[in-house]
């Protein structure tokens, strides 16, 4: 059998968008790298642009899985773990519950929710999560796991939750093995429900090595690079592609 295109790419999609693709993986794993957030939101407003709804959180989840891995790895010095377990656990619960929803949900419906929720994290200020102990911490877990198999990016709610930790080394570790856990739990439920992940395993293994390089980079920048500008600018490309993404729902 020779090796062609077709074997290395996903139906129906270009050499030029997956190294697109490829390049972007690399950009968001240095974006949250250095600012705990932001860099899966705009990974799944990109895919969002070049999957049909029903595939966009599966490979979301899978690329993710080896960005926030290779970030845990790098800052594993600086992780909470006691914060890990309960938290987890509930995270676990969410996804089973959560995938069971998700993918009987129309495809364009399921599109405008990603969007609106991209725009809700970009403009909206997000509640403070003031609960402690076992108990908080596995409601907590639950409730983003859920979510997170219908929106993907859930990585602002984990940080919200975590805003208890002051130090941002301990919060960007903390959160990279609580989203590394929940993407292994997510990408289980969506092989069990029957998703495909063969066909786009290639160009995922490249993005997940182009996001580790990623998170090198991003992790030496940690402490030298201002926020103000990159939040204004990063707001900006995040609500035109969540507006793309709703204008593509409605309008097809």
């Amino acid at each position: 059998m020779t090796i062609d295109t077709v074997q290395l790419l996903p139906d129906g999609l270009s050499v030029w968008v997956a190294l697109t693709l490829i390049a972007v993986s690399f950009l968001t794993s240095m974006i949250t790298a250095m600012f705990s957030l932001g860099g899966g939101m705009a990974m799944l407003a990109t895919l969002g642009l070049f999957f049909p709804p029903a595939v966009i959180i599966p490979v979301h989840g899978l690329v993710q899985l080896g960005s926030n891995a290779g970030r845990a790895v790098v800052q594993r010095a600086h992780i909470q773990w006691h914060l890990m377990a309960w938290f987890g656990a509930g995270s676990v619960l969410g996804i089973v519950l959560g995938g069971s929803l998700a993918v009987s949900i129309p495809e364009a419906l399921f599109q405008i929710v990603i969007g609106m929720f991209i725009l809700y994290c970009v403009w909206v200020p997000q509640p403070r999560v003031t609960g402690r102990g076992a108990i908080a911490d596995f409601a907590a877990g639950a409730l983003i796991g859920g979510v997170g198999m219908f929106v993907g990016a859930v990585g602002p709610l984990v940080a919200n939750f975590l805003r208890k930790l002051d130090n941002r080394h301990q919060l960007i570790a903390t959160q990279a093995s609580l989203m590394t856990l929940n993407n292994i739990a997510k990408v289980a439920i969506f092989t069990m429900f029957g998703f495909a992940f063969a066909q786009y395993l290639p160009m995922a293994i490249a993005m997940i090595i182009t996001g580790i390089l990623g998170t090198l980079v991003g992790s030496r920048m940690l402490d030298r690079v201002s926020e103000r500008v990159f939040r204004i600018g990063f707001k900006a490309i995040l609500t035109l592609m969540a507006l793309e993404m709703l204008r593509q729902a409605v309008w097809g």
